[in-house]
C-alpha cells in the first residue's frame, strides 16, 4: 500500500449486557466528507482485522473513492471480549450489523456510501444490504458466501481433491478433536497455499497481520466458525442470507477466485436472486486474490474501482 494521509479513530459502541466501554477502531483514507461516497471495507475471519485488505486503499488515489477500514468488535485494534469465548448466543450476525450501523452514524455518512465485504465481511454485507439501509449506493461481495451450508459443501469438494494422506489427517483430527498434530497442520498449510492465498512466496507480508490476529485471540473465529477453515462447527453453521437476497436493491458486484475457498456453489444464489448483479470469477486465483501476483491485484482494483464509479449499471 502506498503511503497516504490517514485519519484514525474509535467509535464508541454500546453492547447490551456488556458493562465495559467498547470501541470500534477505524481508519480513513481520503476526504470525508467529500464529493465522492466512501466505501466501507469489512474484513473476514471473523476476527482477521482490516490490515490484509489495505490493497483497497488505492481506490482513493486511483478513483477518488475515500476508503474506510475498520476492525470488527472482538479483534485487532477494537475492543476484545475474551470473556465471551464460546458464547454462541453473543457472537451472531446482529451484533455486527449493529456495530456497522453505529460506525456509519458515528462517521455521519448516511447521505451516501458503498460497502465492500470480503469473505465473512461479504456475508455480513449481504444481510446488511437486504435491509435496504439508507445511504447504501453499491455493494461488493468479495469471495463471500450466500449460506454456511453451501460454504461447507464447497469446502468438502475442495477437501475431496486433496491427497489421501491429508484427507485422512483431517478426518482423524476431527474425530479426536485434536488439531495440533503435524499431519493436520501440514494439510492445512497445503489448503492455505492452494485455496486461501496462491501468492508465491507464501504468505505475503500483507497477510501476516490477519494470521497474527486470528492466533493471538481465537475468541471470535473459534466461536463463530470453528478450529480452522476446514472444520466448521461454530455459531454461523446455520447462517444463510438466501431468502433475503431478493431484497437487495443496491447494484451488486460479486467476485471470487477459480480455486477460492468460497466455491462457485456458494456464489450462485447471489447471481440468481440479487436483482442487479454481476459475477466475475478470476482465473488461477484463491480466496485472497487481491494479494496475489500475475496482475491479479491490479485487475481486482480496476474492476472494483470502475464498478464503484461508473454512472450507469446494467442489470443481470
Amino acid at each position: 500500500m502506498a503511503e497516504f494521509q490517514t485519519r484514525e479513530g474509535k467509535a464508541r459502541f454500546k453492547i447490551p449486557l456488556i458493562d465495559e466501554p467498547c470501541f470500534t477502531y477505524y481508519k480513513i483514507i481520503g476526504d470525508i466528507p467529500g464529493d465522492t461516497p466512501p466505501v466501507i471495507i469489512a474484513h473476514g475471519g471473523p476476527g482477521a482485522g482490516h490490515e490484509y485488505l489495505l490493497t483497497f486503499a488505492d481506490l482513493w488515489p486511483k478513483y477518488n473513492v475515500p476508503v474506510i477500514f475498520y476492525d470488527q468488535i472482538g479483534c485487532a485494534s477494537s475492543t476484545h471480549l475474551q470473556q465471551k469465548a464460546g458464547d454462541r448466543s453473543f457472537w451472531h450476525e446482529q451484533l455486527f450489523q449493529d456495530e456497522l450501523d453505529n460506525l456509519i452514524d458515528h462517521l455521519d455518512i448516511r447521505r451516501g456510501f458503498h460497502f465492500l465485504g470480503h469473505s465473512w465481511g461479504g456475508m455480513l454485507g449481504s444481510a446488511f444490504a437486504a435491509r435496504q439501509p439508507r445511504g447504501l449506493r453499491r455493494l461488493v461481495l468479495a469471495s463471500a458466501l450466500a449460506s454456511k451450508e453451501l460454504a461447507i459443501r464447497g469446502t468438502r469438494l475442495l477437501r475431496d481433491q486433496m491427497p489421501p494422506d491429508m484427507r485422512q489427517a483431517l478426518d482423524e483430527a476431527e474425530e479426536k478433536g485434536e488439531y495440533d498434530s503435524p499431519s493436520y497442520k501440514g494439510a492445512l498449510d497445503y489448503f492455505h497455499r492452494k485455496h486461501v492465498c496462491r501468492a508465491d512466496p507464501f504468505p505475503p507480508a500483507e497477510l501476516l497481520p490477519a494470521f497474527k490476529n486470528l492466533s493471538e485471540d481465537t475468541t471470535v473465529y473459534r466461536t463463530m466458525n470453528g478450529p480452522s477453515p476446514l472444520t466448521a462447527d461454530g455459531s454461523l453453521n446455520d447462517w444463510t442470507a438466501i431468502d433475503r437476497l431478493p431484497m437487495i436493491t443496491a447494484p451488486t458486484l460479486v467476485y471470487n477466485g477459480e480455486y477460492d475457498t468460497s466455491h462457485d456453489i456458494a456464489q450462485v444464489p447471489f447471481f440468481e436472486l440479487i436483482p442487479r448483479v454481476r459475477w466475475i470469477t478470476f482465473p488461477d486465483s484463491g480466496h485472497m486474490c487481491h494479494l496475489e501476483g500475475h496482475g491479479l491485484r491490479e485487475r481486482i482494483l480496476t474492476v472494483v474501482g470502475e464498478f464503484l464509479t461508473q454512472e450507469v449499471l446494467d442489470t443481470q
